[in-house]
């Protein structure tokens, strides 16, 4: 056996616990081993029974004198009950719904227990300790796995308990420790002053100390921080090794699209569009990832790019997530480079293009129609930060250069993921909103001022203005209680609600990611005005006042006229989605509003949502966002598969810097890891494990 072997020929382990175990990601020994704990219970306090206090937690070592179990009329529970003697004394012992333990503990054996000392009757006793079988009294604290000691609780699945896994993982890991190899280079170890491997991976699972603990859980963040910054450096040294067009800046073309803008640009649209059109100078390929928030004018930066790479006699490939935002876009970049005699073309699923576009706008179909550019330059794609070398190669005919890519994001994304994840990608920020647009109004709305909110949007829609209502889910959870505060509103239920009953005399429109692309669009074609500029008064330029909808608006719908955005079960939602929501309104010149809606009386959620409140900046939330709920919760550690460790560790920025420092150099002393043929094999298991998209 060893750390490759698959899960199915380890002893004890039948088909039923392979497939739980294949939910938790767990395929071979290694695996298991490398399943680390995400917390402890601390069970050190070994007392002798005489010393047993109330409300402590303890344990002890003892013999089982009796043991029977019993059922409860009253509350139809069965009670294990046990009297256990050591030599100072003994203590009664109920473990609680937990029968097959008559079976497993017998009179007369000698046992291990860990848990809390309560009282029933005025006699204190042991409420359903953990045990495990000794050999006798005095049996080694570091040969046991799951009382008088630090143990370990891992990520659980339904019916995988850690208690199983602690089972598992002990003989297993005392047979193959020593098959772990360490591939962290010496001096880096011993720079960074880190666990070897094997004693780490001894003291992650059985700690002989929470010191100890903490010291292998810092090795294993370090070692896994420090892969994904080898590879984001290794993607970066790959880049700058291929080679792009070189594109001029043209700045009187550059002054003239400034000149005919019906607005200003603000400094920092300025300074990042400066920062590509050097890029574009370059021999090798930008790979520049644009952020600002919802509406700080990031489309524009990127028609001015285009702009110039067009006019050099090149073309550009615009890619959007979906089809109603590529035709958003198609429409905003003609509009902005209608002066300029360009050929512009939309490709999505059903449109069709000009062939000689110049500049051709779609979703990925541009991939997927296997669709060849000549004299493809620059690249852009909207909300999705990677777009390798290999997927831009495949859209050229001449794979002797590379296109150009410039990625745009509405998500601020902070510090420490901008360093690791992103770690390839060189940063431009739009930190202003442009000149004139007022600041949104954001109100938590609790339960009993529901009415006057309705009151307000109504005021609103009959003013000319246009509504969003924004709602957690599509369906109604099963088995769900109304009278729950933590009651899920529905995006159909709330349509239903909000049509009939609060809002009978407006029009009430529903929009989610289920539906048809056809139903979306006449939807959202309803919902905007057909000049797509605010209205003056309630009348017949659009067909929906209200549109309840998921969270299919979060990112590029835009409807100057809609100034209040509604946010229902707004406790469910991260604050850098709430911040998104609200940037969908204030996009003209009337005041707009932002509520929250919660029926949560939870002191962490009206902490959150204040700091909502209390900040207009994206950036500022996403920091906040990663601190309260780590990167998991963010960006989903499922979708880029890195482990839980490493996960919680990026919200470390003096550690990220740490292993950003180790990475930069290892790779200039060595760039293609010969010398460290074990790290460079690490590393190519853990590149086909995660997905940094």
């Amino acid at each position: 056996m060893n750390l490759s072997t698959p899960i199915e020929e380890i002893p004890r382990i039948g088909p039923a616990y392979q497939k739980k175990l294949k939910k938790l990601g767990i395929k071979t020994v290694g695996d298991l081993l490398y399943h680390f704990p995400h917390r402890y219970e601390d069970f050190s306090n070994l007392v002798p029974v005489s010393e047993a206090k109330l409300g402590e937690i303890i344990s002890i070592q003892g013999k089982i004198l009796e043991i029977e179990s019993t059922r409860t009329w009253k509350k139809r529970m069965i009670l294990t009950q046990a009297l256990v003697q050591d030599n100072s004394g003994a203590i009664k012992v109920i473990w609680f719904n937990q029968p097959y333990l008559i079976n497993v503990l017998k009179s007369g054996d000698s046992v291990s227990l860990s848990g809390k000392v309560a009282s029933r009757k005025g006699d204190i006793y042991l409420s359903s300790p953990a045990y495990e079988k000794i050999s006798d009294f005095g049996f080694q604290i570091s040969n046991l796995s799951h009382t008088a000691r630090l143990v370990p609780v891992y990520p659980e699945t339904e019916g995988l308990s850690s208690r199983w896994l602690r089972f598992i993982t002990r003989p297993l890991l005392t047979k193959l420790k020593k098959e772990i190899q360490e591939s962290l280079p010496e001096k880096i170890r011993l720079k960074y002053q880190l666990l070897p491997v094997q004693k780490a991976i001894w003291q992650i699972h059985f700690p002989d100390s929470l010191k100890l603990a903490k010291a292998a859980q810092e090795r294993f963040a370090f070692e896994n921080l420090f892969l994904i910054e080898l590879l984001v450096l290794k993607e970066r040294q790959k880049l700058q090794r291929e080679k792009a067009k070189i594109i001029p800046l043209n700045l009187e073309l550059v002054k003239d699209f400034v000149k005919k803008l019906p607005f200003k640009l603000t400094d920092s649209q300025k300074k990042s569009a400066w920062q590509i059109l050097k890029d574009l100078e370059k021999p090798r390929p930008m790979n520049r990832l644009l952020e600002g928030d919802v509406g700080s004018g990031k489309t524009v930066v990127a028609a001015m790019a285009s702009l110039n790479v067009i006019k050099t006699g090149y073309r550009v490939a615009f890619m959007a997530p979906t089809e109603i935002l590529a035709k958003q876009h198609f429409k905003t970049i003609s509009n902005l480079l209608k002066d300029f005699n360009l050929k512009i073309g939309l490709l999505t699923g059903k449109e069709k293009i000009k062939k000689d576009a110049d500049i051709l706008i779609g979703t990925h179909a541009l991939i997927q129609d296997k669709i060849k550019f000549k004299n493809l330059a620059l690249v852009i794609v909207d909300e999705q930060h990677r777009f390798g070398v290999e997927q831009r190669a495949k859209l050229v005919q001449n794979r002797a250069f590379i296109p150009h890519l410039l990625s745009m994001t509405a998500t601020p994304i902070p510090r420490t993921l901008a360093l690791t994840i992103y770690g390839d990608l060189d940063l431009s920020l739009i930190t202003e909103l442009p000149r004139g647009r007022k600041k949104i109004i954001t109100k938590v709305v609790p339960p009993e001022k529901r009415r006057l909110a309705y009151d307000f949007i109504r005021k609103q829609v009959k003013s000319g203005r246009q509504v969003f209502v924004i709602c957690p889910r599509i369906e109604p959870a099963e088995n769900q209680t109304t009278t729950s505060w933590a009651e899920v509103k529905a995006v159909k239920e709330e349509y239903e609600k909000l049509s009939k009953k609060i809002f009978p005399d407006l029009r009430v429109g529903m929009l989610h990611g289920k539906m048809k692309t056809e139903e979306k669009e006449k939807i959202m074609k309803d919902f905007k005005n057909p000049e797509g500029k605010p209205s003056a008064s309630y009348g017949a330029s659009k067909k929906i006042d209200i549109l309840v909808s998921t969270s299919v608006v979060e990112v590029g719908i835009d409807i100057p006229n809609a100034t209040v955005m509604m946010i229902e079960g707004a406790e469910r939602f991260g604050l850098s989605q709430l911040h998104q929501f609200r940037g969908r309104v204030g996009r003209s010149e009337y005041q707009s509003f932002c509520f929250l809606f919660t029926d949560s009386p939870a002191k962490k959620t009206q902490k959150r949502l204040r700091a909502l409140l209390d900040s207009e900046s994206g950036f500022e939330l996403a920091e906040r966002d990663l601190e309260i709920r780590g990167p998991g919760e963010i960006f989903g550690s499922r979708q880029w598969g890195i482990p839980d460790l490493a996960m919680n560790s990026l919200k470390d920025i003096f550690l990220v810097e740490k292993t950003r420092n180790a990475a930069k150099e290892i790779l200039e002393e060595d760039s293609e890891l010969k010398k460290y043929p074990l790290l460079k094999e690490k590393l190519e298991e853990f590149q086909q494990r995660i997905h940094l998209e």
